[in-house]
């Protein structure tokens, strides 16, 4: 069979590493440990949740929604799925649990549709039932609808309020980023149910989409809930360069493509400016860049030098950057894995306190980071 090429950006995707052995022992700054492969037998898996089973969900790009169950993967996927957009990097993308779960088996599924006028990044809400999902409804799309299947956004994740966030990438057009009227380049905040929470920052305002929460934002990758604050915190991606670690702040505008490390796919320039007057500087930012993908606080006790830490993928580095913070300020990273891992596309925190990575490629897998 003819292998798919995987695309990592809008730049041609470089060679990948081959998986090295399951059990070497690695060691970082503040932790020994292994690297586990539980299955190699994904097809581009890009997120995954846990379950109060024990049961693990993988969404898979080209439309597939797995489940890894009694240490292996189960062989049928679930049914149900919505139709899907697949190509380049569209597809079925994140999933996410509702904070209820456990009580309503309701869930989320980030994905891109195809239709008149082109492809949308949209997000459904779901039930779980036995062997796959019912009463699918999609609840929101980054309207408009355009041409292209590059900078999707497409994380999903909820905060203490039990208000979900949903990222949209700039579609490539990056002045829409700075347009709100346009959903491109944004991060929305809605019910559970899709409709706009009441005190959205621009709820009421003229030449403003509603669902808007921040703006100027390139192509966010991950999202995280911080442990202590309820913060949440974003990864995006830059151009060439430019990559982005943020905090949430309602109403605030991040500034792309008006302020950026950046450069064109073709080395020209976008802008001289790294900081402008009423826009947020990121707490860090990456050049040459790293193409940050996945986001998680560790809080457990199986790596005790690694609590507080944040994790996140390195696609462009075939890596897993452990960064360190203090408070609110970035303070240091190192790279995990290093050559070990094709295309980190996500990165959780386990139930059992482990951490578990997948890889977005044809052969793509589900590993677990283990003490050593």
């Amino acid at each position: 069979m003819q292998r798919r090429r995987f695309v990592l950006t809008a730049t041609s995707a470089l060679a990948a590493p081959a998986v090295t052995s399951a059990q070497e022992t690695l060691k970082s700054a503040k932790a020994t440990y292994r690297l586990v492969t539980l299955s190699r037998d994904l097809e581009q898996p890009w997120s995954l949740a846990f379950l109060p089973d024990g049961r693990i969900l993988i969404t898979e790009r080209p439309g597939r929604l797995r489940v890894f169950a009694n240490g292996r993967l189960e062989r049928t996927p679930l049914s149900g799925v919505p139709k899907v957009y697949a190509r380049s990097q569209a597809g079925l993308l994140d999933v996410c649990l509702h904070p209820g779960f456990a009580q309503n088996r309701v869930l989320y599924l980030s994905y891109i549709t195809d239709g008149p006028g082109g492809a949308v990044t949209t997000a459904a809400r779901a039930e779980l039932g036995d062997g796959g999902l019912r009463n699918v409804t999609p609840i929101f799309e980054a309207l408009p609808r355009r041409q292209g299947n590059l900078n999707l956004g497409s994380r999903i994740i909820f905060d203490r309020a039990g208000l979900m966030y949903v990222t949209c990438g700039d579609r490539f057009q990056m002045q829409q980023a700075q347009d709100l009227t346009d959903l491109a380049g944004k991060i929305v905040r809605l019910k559970d149910d899709g409709s706009v929470p009441p005190d959205n920052p621009f709820v009421g305002k003229a030449g403003a989409r509603p669902e808007i929460f921040t703006w100027g934002n390139r192509n966010p990758q991950g999202l995280a809930l911080h442990p202590e604050t309820g913060k949440i915190w974003e990864v995006e991606h830059g151009p060439r360069g430019g990559d982005e670690l943020n905090i949430l702040k309602a109403g605030a505008n991040y500034g792309w493509p008006l302020v950026t490390y950046g450069v064109n796919y073709d080395g020209s320039r976008i802008t001289d400016k790294r900081s402008l007057p009423g826009m947020e500087d990121a707490l860090r930012t990456w050049v040459p860049s790293i193409s940050p993908c996945g986001l998680s606080f560790y809080t457990a006790d199986k790596f005790p030098g690694w609590n507080g830490s944040l994790f996140t993928g390195a696609l462009s580095n075939y890596a897993l950057f452990r960064i360190e913070l203090e408070g609110e300020r970035y303070k240091s990273e190192e790279r995990l894995l290093d050559g070990r891992l094709p295309y980190i596309r996500d990165v959780r925190q386990g139930p059992d306190g482990l951490l578990y990575l997948v890889t977005h490629s044809d052969d793509g897998g589900l590993f677990r980071l283990e003490p050593a």
